[in-house]
């Protein structure tokens, strides 16, 4: 298995939407669930603590052949695209478990 950890701060004029930008999140990535091989899991939330990230990411995948198949998949880069528009930014950890 393996877990795919991303951490993003959002750019000042998004942070006082964290909770809309990951309700939005959250969405779109649990829509791939089932959709792309080898996702086992997903989930984002806020940061309620404050600190240096806002949004966090976290995904279990069954393999890294599955998690470098993750990166390149039409709905993760979809997804991407509305990441990069209000973050200013990202930390990211992958191992394995």
């Amino acid at each position: 298995m393996v877990k795919h950890i991303v951490f993003w701060t959002l750019s000042d004029a998004e942070k006082s939407h964290a909770q809309e930008h990951a309700e939005l999140l959250r969405g779109k990535f649990k829509a791939l669930l089932g959709v792309v091989d080898g996702l086992e899991a997903i989930e984002v939330g806020v940061n309620y603590n404050g600190g240096e990230f806002d949004l966090a990411l976290d995904c279990t995948f069954t393999t890294r052949e599955a998690e470098a198949a993750y990166q390149k998949h039409p709905g993760h880069l979809a997804i991407k695209k509305i990441v990069h528009s209000i973050v200013a930014g990202r930390a990211c950890i992958d191992y394995e478990i």
